[in-house]
């Protein structure tokens, strides 16, 4: 801990209430981090602050100490609906554990209530809550706290509620704007009143992050808070204390090796990064099915109502697995993680250092590791110029064997299964295709059949990607993928019904008799096919030295004409036959000569 702390809590420049002390105390907080020796006084004498740190640096007592001092010395003390304190954060995981943090201290001080606005629960019940319990605190994420802003008409008038605001806090703020909150944050700058402190924290700077600086500091402190040791000019992004590193193995083996590293590591708290909610839901289920006597849960963005109890369920764990995207990447803290495992590398290259500081947080030591295949080697060296972020090759994993055979078993006893299997393909090639390092990772580079074997396919998936290509060295299962069923009755018996109404429309088109007759066919159509036959007559007739003369080719262009007026509806049928059956029509000649005809008395 020597390495991260910055002396105990008496040394700060302002002292701290006696219930906050406590409180750190109780929790063990004996000593500061670097970013809250530098926040916390700043805060507390009325400053904005912009700090940036590495993750799991202490950024979220940074705040929440200096909110609870600032709004206790307030003179006029805040009432039921009156918001003193404000903290926005881009994902509900993040807002939980803040809300937790935040409530341990408010246990010294009854008189000030929070309430957590977020999403996967229904709007009005916290609308009903706010208006029956009041607060002075809010933690929100920005999507459900705008719509809180626009419940006026069910009673709630939270503009008028946050003209108290002291201290606005937003925490991950780069983050919030590379999730597309821009247009959010907008609208709830726009209700704030002008007069309050800021604060901004990140564990990276961007320049969309500067433009909010401007915007919504003035005259901001900006802190930078470094690992000990480590060349200012060669800033380390990631903890002292976390050993990175990376493994290359082939598509093929890819699953195998995770597999063979997770029951090797049963008895220790891990993270598996995958790139898409396909993957998730696809490896996560092959997980559960494979590693036995381990609690393993999947998190990732799609999911709207169990997310807050997987993830209160998973931090309380001792030991465990946690599936998971990029929504569990920023500012999560998990008590005790020892590995972080990245089976697919993140889109962008700052999702790396987020994903990896999930463990090592707060002066503990911990492991990451990312399976590269060996055609993406080159992102090591990307990462360490880019993100400061060296990475050591770890030794490959040991005692594998093939458990993909396992995996084709599962999704042919369940349909579910080989769905999952099918869209995490797709999925994943489409992330690759979307790759912010579009020279190391190329859709064109990538072994398709290597994949598919990789993700225990039973056959290769219709996608645009593959379209037009043949993969002879892709064995597909004998077995008809059609007859898989649903281990879900339910959901089985749609499906026949399904299969049954698209069977009985391909039998109707197949006994539809093909109608060639032009009688058959509309009338426009027909006129069609006549036109292009007299234009073709009339062409060879001209290259052949016809004997038709002018007046028979202006009657036959006047003809052409006026079907093309019908067929543009400039004119109606009846007018179209009036106008061509007008006038005295001309003596035609022929081939052979005039009409031998007699001439009549």
């Amino acid at each position: 801990m020597d390495n991260t702390t910055e002396g105990k809590w008496d040394s700060l420049p302002v002292k701290l209430n006696d219930g906050i002390t406590q409180t750190l105390n109780e929790l063990g907080f004996t000593h500061m981090t670097p970013v809250q020796s530098a926040c916390i006084p700043l805060f507390m004498r009325n400053k904005d602050v912009a700090a940036e740190a590495v993750t799991g640096s202490g950024k979220t007592l940074a705040f929440v100490i200096p909110i609870i001092e600032i709004l206790i010395k307030r003179e006029d003390k805040l009432k039921k609906m009156q918001v003193g304190a404000l903290i926005v954060t881009p994902t509900r995981e993040l807002a939980l554990q803040i809300s937790e943090v935040m409530g341990q201290f408010l246990q010294k001080f009854p008189q000030f209530r929070q309430i957590l606005l977020i999403g996967g629960s229904n709007p009005i019940e916290d609308v009903e809550k706010f208006k029956e319990q009041g607060a002075n605190i809010l933690i929100a994420t920005p999507g459900r706290l705008e719509d809180m802003f626009r419940r006026k008409a069910d009673g709630l008038d939270l503009a008028l509620s946050v003209k108290f605001l002291e201290v606005l806090v937003l925490d991950e703020a780069d983050r919030l704007l590379d999730m597309g909150f821009e247009a959010s944050l907008n609208v709830i700058l726009g209700y704030l009143p002008k007069q309050r402190r800021t604060g901004l924290f990140s564990a990276t700077q961007t320049q969309e992050l500067e433009k909010l600086v401007r915007a919504g500091l003035r005259n901001p402190v900006r802190i930078t808070v470094k690992e000990k040791g480590v060349a200012a000019s060669c800033t380390q992004k990631t903890p002292a204390r976390l050993c990175n590193y990376y493994t290359i193995c082939r598509a093929e083996d890819k699953f195998n090796s995770l597999v063979a590293f997770l029951r090797q590591h049963k008895h220790e708290k891990q993270l598996v990064f995958f790139s898409t909610c396909a993957c998730v839901e696809y490896f996560g289920r092959a997980l559960e099915a494979l590693i036995k006597s381990v609690t393993i849960h999947c998190i990732h963005g799609k999911m709207k109502h169990k997310r807050n109890k997987i993830f209160s369920e998973f931090r309380s764990l001792k030991s465990g697995i946690l599936v998971c995207t990029d929504v569990m990447a920023r500012g999560i803290d998990i008590p005790e993680v020892h590995w972080v495992l990245q089976y697919d590398p993140p889109s962008c290259a700052s999702a790396f250092v987020h994903r990896c500081g999930r463990t090592a947080r707060i002066g503990n030591k911990g492991n990451a590791t990312v399976f590269l295949l060996p055609m993406e080697e080159s992102y090591v060296t990307f990462l360490s110029i880019n993100q400061k972020c060296p990475l050591e090759q770890m030794a490959p994993v040991s005692d594998v064997v093939d458990v993909l055979p396992k995996v084709k078993a599962l999704a042919l006893a369940d349909r579910a299964m080989f769905d999952r299997g099918m869209r995490a393909f797709v999925s994943t090639v489409q992330a690759y295709a979307k790759h912010e390092c579009s020279l190391i990772f190329r859709v064109k580079d990538l072994d398709f059949v290597a994949l598919a074997r990789g993700f225990a396919l039973l056959r290769m998936p219709r996608m645009p990607e593959l379209k037009g290509k043949n993969f002879p060295d892709f064995i597909e299962t004998t077995i008809d993928t059609d007859n898989i069923r649903y281990k879900d009755k339910q959901r089985e018996k749609l499906r026949q019904k399904l299969l049954i109404e698209l069977k009985e429309k391909r039998e109707e088109r197949a006994a539809a008799p093909k109608r060639h007759n032009d009688k058959n066919k509309a009338w426009s159509r027909q006129k069609n096919r006549k036109d292009r036959r007299r234009k073709t007559a009339a062409k060879r007739n001209r290259d052949e030295g016809s004997e038709m003369d002018d007046e028979d080719m202006k009657e036959l262009l006047k003809d052409t004409r006026l079907l093309k007026r019908l067929k543009k509806g400039q004119i109606s049928e009846e007018d179209f036959e009036k106008q061509v059956t007008a006038g005295p029509k001309s003596q035609r000649k022929t081939a052979a000569g005039p009409s031998e005809d007699p001439p009549k008395d």
